[in-house]
């Protein structure tokens, strides 16, 4: 979260590079705590380089399979380590392959904008 300086009364919020940097290490965690991750990245004004005070972040994962419903898979994701708000789309590899299939413009939008801040080795673990 934004951060105030102990001799100011104004609120510093994180810069891109504090972004991207917390967003690496919270990628490896969630990496090792998530069976079968494939990919994390993050999206949107962060990624475009737009943001500014109060912007949230926008991160997606791929991961092999999940049980859980699209809409209920983030839950289990620990988010509060970030230093802004986030939020976070939860893509198995299949319905990942068909978003882009498909083709629309939030899969373009995906593709175009994505900083990819970690991918599993290994043949299959290609977001692209």
């Amino acid at each position: 979260m934004p951060v105030r300086p102990l001799n100011s009364s104004v609120l510093k919020w994180p810069d891109k590079r504090q972004i991207d940097r917390a967003v690496r290490d919270w990628a490896l965690t969630a990496a090792k705590r998530h069976a079968g991750v494939i990919a994390i990245g993050y999206f949107g004004s962060y990624a475009r380089r737009d943001w500014g005070v109060g912007s949230d972040l926008d991160l997606i994962a791929i991961v092999d399979h999940s049980p859980e419903a699209f809409e209920r898979r983030s839950a289990a994701w620990d988010l509060h380590e970030l230093p802004v708000p986030a939020q976070l789309l939860v893509y198995t590899l299949d319905e990942w392959q068909s978003l882009r299939q498909a083709g629309g413009r939030f899969a373009r939008t995906l593709e175009r904008e994505t900083v990819w801040v970690f991918e599993q080795p290994g043949p299959a673990s290609q977001p692209d």
